[in-house]
């Protein structure tokens, strides 16, 4: 290996810089010293730099499912590995040199507490080593909507399921959010949240974001900017955005495009339980 490629490979752990051994920017680059201090917010190969390739979406969620389970890494890793890390099975760097690990944080919601289902994110954090925000956020709305209004788990392992085996009884949570997610899952089906049958869930959940979101950045391979996704923005968004997410008006308080009814439908179930509670 001569020394300009052992640079390239090198510097900063390989992260970015194996993208110009590939070829994935077109620009020669020079050699870079991997002991030399970088510029503050400089990033090699520039921002949203990296190739992306096409996936089987099949053999992506037989990886995601594995991914879950691999040491308890859970539904973040499981879908990121399943995009980037398959990429750098087939093609190598850069997206072999990424520290996957990395993504374990979003186990739970973000180390359990029941935020963002980590699939999602895992999802929307591959998208953003290839797009920036004007042209992520349509996949990323796109992949969230699926997920509130999808009935899951759709992916079945069958006899090679890690948790139990045989069919899971299907919800659609209405949230992106995985405390809801699970809560909702659990309570309609009478199952604790704690059982192997919620970690199978979640491990198949897990593919199924995994495939829905390949299905995504496949077809926005093939049509570039011109893709446009299919769910529309949800009725108690567009219904509550009129006071709360306009410009100008004294309502104008409110941010984020998740559906608002799970958590502001006034239904008993949000009901205050700090009184006299149950």
């Amino acid at each position: 290996m001569d020394t300009s490629r052992r640079n390239l490979l090198c510097g900063l752990g390989g992260l970015a810089l194996g993208g110009a051994v590939a070829g994935l920017t077109a620009p020669a680059m020079a050699a870079v010293d991997p002991n030399a201090p970088a510029g503050r917010f400089s990033q090699v190969n520039g921002e949203f730099g990296w190739k992306p390739h096409k996936l089987d979406p099949a053999e992506v969620a037989m990886v995601a499912y594995d991914g879950y389970w691999y040491k308890g890494y859970a539904c973040g890793y499981g879908v990121f590995y399943s995009i980037i890390g398959l990429m750098g099975e087939k093609y190598g760097a850069p997206y072999n040199q990424f520290p996957y690990a990395m993504l374990e944080a979003n186990k739970g919601g973000i180390s359990d507490w029941g935020t963002i289902c980590g699939a999602l994110y895992g999802a929307a954090a591959a998208y953003a080593l290839f797009w920036g925000r004007k042209e992520r956020t349509p996949m990323v709305n796109e992949l969230y909507r699926w997920y509130e209004v999808t009935k899951l788990p759709i992916y079945n392992p069958g006899d090679k399921a890690t948790g139990v085996k045989g069919a899971l009884p299907q919800n659609s949570s209405g949230s992106v959010l995985c405390h809801i997610s699970v809560s909702k899952w659990c309570y309609a089906h009478k199952i604790e949240a704690t059982s192997k049958e919620r970690s199978e869930r979640c491990g198949r959940i897990t593919a199924d974001v995994a495939t829905k979101a390949v299905e995504i950045l496949n077809a926005k391979i093939d049509k570039g900017k011109d893709w446009k996704g299919t769910f529309a923005v949800q009725a108690a968004v567009a219904g509550c955005g009129e006071c709360h997410q306009t410009k100008g008006n004294d309502a104008n308080w409110a941010k984020g495009v998740m559906d608002c009814t799970p958590c502001h439908n006034g239904s008993k179930a949000l009901a205050d339980k700090f009184n006299n509670h149950p």
